[in-house]
C-alpha cells in the first residue's frame, strides 16, 4: 500500500484575528488583506506538490484561502467535520478581561484533563473530536498520495493530538499560525509527524 502526505493549513488572517476576538464555527468571516497574501505565499510554497484532493471546513476563511492556490482540476471537498471547535456564547465577543480569564479557565481545565468542559454552551473537544473522526474516513476513502487540507487553529491541535496517539490534554504542544501548515505521513494504520508548524514561507 502506498503511503498518503497529508498537509494540514491553517486559513489565511481575518479581522478578528487582528483584533483578538473570539471566532470559532460560529462566525463565518472572510480574510482581510494580509490573509489573502498570506494564503498566496502558502500556495507558492506548496506549489510543486501535486494534490490529488483538497478539503476545507465549511466555513469562508477556508476558502477563501485555497482559492489562491493553483489547484486546476484538483477535486474540492467541504466537510463540517474540519469546522474550527464552537466556543458558543463566546463567539464574536471582544476578548476583554472576563472573556480571557474565561478562556484561561477553560484551557487549563483541557490541561489537566477535563476534556469535556466547554464554553458558554459550545463544543468541547471531545465533540471535536468525534466529529473530525468522520471527516477523516470520508478523506481516507477519497484515496490519493497528496491531500491538503485547510481548517483552524484549535481544531488543527485536536486533529494532530489524535492522529498521533498523543491525549487531547497534550493539544497546546502544537502552535499554529495563519497559513501556517504541518504534515503527517500516513503508512497502514500509522501516522508520523513530517512538517512541524512550517511558517518559512510567511
Amino acid at each position: 500500500m502506498k503511503s498518503k502526505t497529508i498537509y494540514i493549513l491553517r486559513h489565511g488572517e481575518t479581522d478578528y484575528n487582528r483584533k483578538g476576538m473570539v471566532q470559532g464555527r460560529g462566525v463565518n468571516a472572510s480574510l482581510n488583506e494580509t490573509g489573502f497574501e498570506q494564503a498566496r505565499k502558502a500556495g507558492r510554497a506548496l506549489s510543486n506538490i501535486s494534490f490529488d484532493h483538497v478539503f476545507t471546513s465549511s466555513l469562508i476563511r477556508t476558502h477563501e484561502t485555497i482559492s489562491q492556490f493553483d489547484l486546476r482540476d484538483t477535486p474540492l471537498h467541504a466537510h463540517t467535520g474540519f469546522d474550527e471547535i464552537s466556543w458558543g456564547d463566546q463567539e464574536g465577543a471582544v476578548a476583554d478581561f472576563e472573556a480571557k480569564n474565561l478562556y484561561a479557565a477553560t484551557v487549563n481545565g483541557w490541561r489537566a484533563g477535563d476534556l469535556t468542559l466547554n464554553i458558554g454552551g459550545g463544543e468541547s473537544p471531545i465533540q471535536v473530536m468525534n466529529r473530525q473522526k468522520e471527516a477523516i474516513r470520508f478523506l481516507m476513502e477519497k484515496g490519493g498520495e497528496n491531500v491538503l487540507i485547510c481548517m483552524h487553529g484549535r481544531a488543527i491541535r485536536v486533529l494532530l493530538c489524535w492522529l498521533l496517539n498523543y491525549p487531547l490534554n497534550y493539544m497546546d504542544g502544537f502552535p499554529h499560525h495563519n497559513c501556517s501548515y504541518y504534515s503527517l505521513v500516513h503508512n497502514t494504520n500509522h501516522f508520523t509527524l513530517r512538517d512541524f508548524n512550517r511558517t518559512d514561507h510567511l
